[in-house]
């Protein structure tokens, strides 16, 4: 009737595949840390930085989040959010830039939100800028995140990798 043929399937030598396993475990957490939607940008130009934020402080709710500007991240314009109070830290810029061929001295260096994410959701902290021309292409940008919550803080600024509290990065590639 039926003609069955059984094949064993190719296996993957013990070291790789304790390797794939290992690489997933390292991987894992880095998707329950604060991160930024798009993680590409061109040099000099417009970039829409939406931070996304999974979860609270060790099952605790999240009633802030503080993101800090980087050099070279210019014109910040936040979003802001229904039920969340919005505030800015203006100060000057370690150089002076030009934007559209205007000087600029200063502008946003901290953006925060103050309101209430119960551990169960997720949200999403928005807020428009310009990348210098002076940033250089193949470099990445850390936006530090201190996330404050009932019971304790989160604090996502390490700007170096690996890391357990990595800042959410952006990686500037060249003007198309």
């Amino acid at each position: 009737m039926f003609n069955f043929q059984i094949r064993a399937l190719p296996t993957l030598p013990l070291a790789a595949a304790l390797a794939a396993v290992l690489t997933a475990m390292i991987a894992l957490p880095a998707s329950a840390h604060i991160t930024l939607e798009t993680q590409q940008a061109p040099v000099g130009s417009y970039y829409k930085a939406v931070f996304h934020v999974p979860h609270g402080c060790k099952g605790s709710d999240t009633l802030k989040i503080r993101v800090q500007i980087p050099e070279g991240v210019l014109s910040v314009k936040p979003q802001p959010k229904t039920g969340w109070k919005l505030e800015t830290v203006d100060a000057a810029y370690p150089k002076a830039y030009e934007v559209h061929g205007s000087k600029v001295t200063s502008g946003v260096r901290e953006v925060s939100w103050t309101g209430r994410l119960p551990n169960a959701y997720y949200e999403e902290f928005t807020f428009l800028s310009y990348l210098a021309p002076e940033l250089t292409a193949g470099t990445v940008v850390r936006f530090p995140v201190v996330q404050e919550c009932e019971k304790g803080v989160s604090r996502w600024i390490d700007t170096k990798e690996p890391s357990e509290n990595p800042a959410p990065k952006l990686s500037i590639v060249p003007k198309p």
